[in-house]
């Protein structure tokens, strides 16, 4: 059997049915070309009847992909197979995929139809696209609730047809992996002509099982994977490619497959997906999240640095993430708290790891996570000066016009001095709040990202931001809560000069004491 998974990506066509707005034919292209890079085989590109929009899509994709195959849908209307081919005309090669519901439950309640039209009608529409392409899929909606007597049946007749891929969908996610796989190996031994098609699932997460379903699915035989790139789809998503397509990478010892995708670029395109969608990964999403390769516990960090192998099974690196995540927290050890020290360029001669672990543990269960800069105060900072903040905003006020100016004037206790400030933006209020902070600390900074969070619902809502800017090729980060977004926001960037504050203020430490010692 052939070891080799095909990787079919419904990112913009299931995937893009999950999102409260629908993507632009720019924003459809950019990820589908994302998509090409990763090295997915097939790229299901959209639904070419159920728009203008979709059509114009699936046609501007079509003249750019060149190293996928493109895919689009088309039920079994004649309609939708013509505007299907149509659409991506433009390819070189492409796959029609044809989809009809095969179970009782859809047949008589949605289609009011018998088993043996249910067949008439996909043949029919199996021919009228073979007019067009060699490259058919048909999928059996709804076949996991589907008689195992009738799929059986219905394969063999789309094989015999000349369909070269049978999908077998869990539609509604119902299904649990030894059910799904019983299906698939019940199929290999009932249809005689198994051999001449490739056998594909599409599995929904309703269950939280999709990946599971899709990896015993391949166990049993299927030799083509469904799915979207971190999971988005319908209801509760599909699964997850790049849950699917590490786990093959990571147990072929026990799979015994491959797949052609390049690994390094999955985490890009996640992250290209994630904010194209405007749908955020959860950070304890597997593979892609931030917090897959991150370690808190003291156990875990320690372990992690003398061997990753302890608790990593597979590398950053392997997905194109560069670097592991060590959490300072309360919960971390000296060995995580002289990691970053070192990393920073300090030798353990430099500080009092004793002094500095204790001081870490008070500011960390004040603080919550810790960052490199507040170590090195920590350990080159009095303690009491530490506590104090050099700056703090003492008022400010904005006035903006839609589609016009902002300008934002702002007030700054710096120490025992106050200074104020203006500034005038095109760019929002938030941008003219943080020109005009800038302009009183003269602090070269790059805002490398903005992210705010509702924190409860209604008028009282807190809003939390959190940036990251960098300063002198460093990343800084910066918190700010209020109902008010704009404090919020100001209060963030306050706290990073802040911490550039005190970062500035080891370094010129650190300079002198090293004149004394020369």
């Amino acid at each position: 059997m052939n070891s080799q998974v095909i990787i079919f990506d419904t990112t913009l066509r299931d995937g893009e049915q999950a999102l409260q707005a629908s993507l632009s034919v720019k924003q459809k292209l950019q990820i589908a070309l994302s998509l090409e890079n990763t090295g997915i085989d097939i790229i299901e590109v959209g639904f070419p009847i159920s728009s203008p929009g979709d059509f114009k899509s699936v046609q501007t994709i079509s003249k750019n992909i060149k190293n996928s195959r493109i895919c689009s849908l088309a039920r079994c209307l004649d309609k939708d197979i013509d505007a299907a081919a149509e659409a991506m005309s433009s390819s070189n090669a492409f796959r029609i995929h044809i989809f009809l519901a095969t179970s009782i439950l859809h047949m008589e309640s949605k289609l009011r139809k018998n088993f043996d039209q249910i067949i008439d009608m996909a043949i029919t529409s199996v021919k009228r696209a073979l007019r067009y392409t060699d490259d058919v899929e048909f999928s059996c909606e709804d076949a996991s609730r589907t008689t195992m007597d009738n799929l059986c049946r219905i394969v063999e007749k789309l094989i015999n047809a000349g369909v070269k891929t049978i999908n077998i969908p869990d539609t509604v996610g119902y299904t649990v992996p030894n059910e799904l796989s019983s299906i698939i190996h019940n199929l290999f031994q009932r249809v005689p002509n198994i051999d001449k098609s490739i056998i594909s699932v599409h599995c929904h997460n309703d269950l939280g099982m999709a990946v599971g379903n899709s990896i015993s699915a391949i166990q049993a035989g299927a030799r083509q994977i469904e799915g979207t790139i971190n999971g988005i789809g319908e209801r509760a998503g599909n699964t997850a490619l790049e849950e699917v397509i590490m786990a093959i990478k990571v147990r072929e010892d026990v799979l015994g497959v491959s797949t052609k995708i390049k690994h390094k670029e999955i985490y890009r395109t996640s992250q290209i997906i994630s904010q194209i969608c405007n749908l955020p990964i959860p950070p304890n999403k597997a593979i892609v999240g931030s917090n897959a390769f991150a370690h808190s516990s003291g156990i875990h960090q320690d372990g992690v640095l003398k061997n990753r192998k302890n608790y990593e099974i597979m590398e950053p690196s392997s997905i194109g993430l560069k670097e592991v995540k060590l959490n300072l927290t309360s919960r971390s050890g000296r060995a995580a708290v002289k990691h970053y020290m070192t990393e920073m360029g300090y030798r353990e001669c430099d500080y009092k790891i004793d002094e500095l672990y204790a001081s870490f543990l008070k500011l960390a269960d004040k603080k919550g996570q810790v960052f490199d800069y507040d170590l090195e105060a920590l350990a080159f900072i009095n303690q009491q000066q530490e506590e104090l903040e050099h700056f703090s905003l003492s008022f400010f006020s904005v006035q903006s016009i839609s589609n016009g100016l902002s300008t934002a004037s702002v007030k700054l206790l710096c120490g025992e001095k106050t200074f104020i400030e203006s500034a005038t933006t095109s760019n929002g209020p938030i941008d003219a709040i943080y020109q005009a902070l800038n302009r009183i600390t003269h602090f070269p900074i790059i805002l490398q990202k903005y992210q705010l969070i509702a924190k409860g619902k209604g008028k009282d809502a807190l809003g939390q931001v959190d940036i990251l800017v960098e300063h002198k090729k460093r990343k800084f980060h910066g918190m700010g809560l209020a109902t008010d977004i704009i404090e919020s926001s100001a209060q963030a960037m306050v706290n990073v000069l802040n911490n550039i504050w005190k970062a500035n203020q080891v370094n010129e430490k650190l300079k002198k004491l090293k004149k004394i010692n020369n």
